[in-house]
């Protein structure tokens, strides 16, 4: 397939029979999974969605509001529904993926068949942040304490006045975000994180088994908030083997063509029965 406005191909693969359709953390954007199209192809084509006001979408207005993160993402999302999807989103990306996946089952289209939550604490755990208000400065110095953004690239004022909007928006969406109880995913969810990342805790992590009626998996990798990055070909493993064919594959038939849209450790614990790449091509 092609890239659109809200999504970016780097690698398209006609044939593989899962598409992971990948959501970016807090002023991320979609070449931060470039590595991830690269690596996981051909067996899986990689979809990442691209926010509005950065990269080659900065002139657009930025969203504010993690709902209409998730309606847009839904909508875009709504277009790849010919093959089995899979969802991955890192830290904020991880409540818009959630998010789209609820909308998916509301709306009658398949949901994706396995959800990958990394670095956010549970939808439903909050903590009272508000890092939308800080100046300019602070925001810099947490993405520095972050390990997120390189060193080099913050000390540059012209790109620190590209990334502070979006990234300040970005905050305002996830800090306001309120869960709304309903009906949890039917699909299973495995849960990343690092173990040195004080944005989340395990046990705000485990939380995220209230939001599935399937099961749900705890891994944890050595690292921070971005362990991700350091930790890559493990998170490439671990995807592989839930991804593809084998035992535990969570890859499963394609929807009903008539649908149409209008490595880390495992620890167990109990499920509740509630609720930077190069250019993508775009038409």
């Amino acid at each position: 397939m092609m890239s659109t406005t809200w999504t970016r191909v780097y690698e398209a693969v006609p044939t593989a029979p899962v598409r992971l359709v990948c959501f970016p953390h807090a002023g991320g954007s979609a070449s931060f999974f470039y590595p991830v199209a690269k690596g996981l192809a051909p067996q899986v084509e990689t979809v990442a969605i691209q926010y509005p006001g950065r990269q080659d979408r900065r002139h657009e207005p930025n969203i504010t509001t993690l709902a209409e993160l998730a309606d847009r993402s839904f909508g875009a999302v709504c277009e790849l529904v010919d093959r089995p999807l899979a969802f991955f989103g890192h830290s904020m990306g991880a409540l818009v993926a959630f998010e789209v996946a609820r909308r998916l089952g509301a709306a009658g289209l398949p949901e994706p068949v396995r959800l990958f939550a990394s670095g956010r604490r549970a939808p439903s755990r909050y903590r009272d942040e508000h890092l939308r208000a800080e100046p300019d400065d602070k925001l810099v110095a947490e993405l520095l304490r972050l390990s997120g953004t390189s060193p080099a690239m913050l000390s540059d004022p012209e790109v620190v006045e590209m990334i502070i909007p979006p990234l300040r928006a970005d905050y305002q969406a996830v800090e306001s975000y309120r869960h709304e109880p309903g009906s949890a995913l039917a699909c299973p969810i495995t849960v990343l994180v690092g173990d040195a990342d004080a944005r989340v805790s395990l046990e705000e992590a485990r939380g995220w088994s209230a939001h599935t009626r399937a099961e749900t998996e705890l891994k944890v990798f050595q690292g921070g908030h971005f362990y991700l990055v350091d930790r890559a070909s493990e998170v490439l493993d671990l995807l592989r083997e839930s991804l593809l064919p084998g035992p535990r594959s969570a890859v499963v038939s394609a929807p009903d063509p008539g649908t149409t849209c209008g490595s880390g450790r495992t620890l167990p614990h109990p499920v509740p029965a509630r609720e930077a790449g190069p250019p993508a091509r775009r038409r």
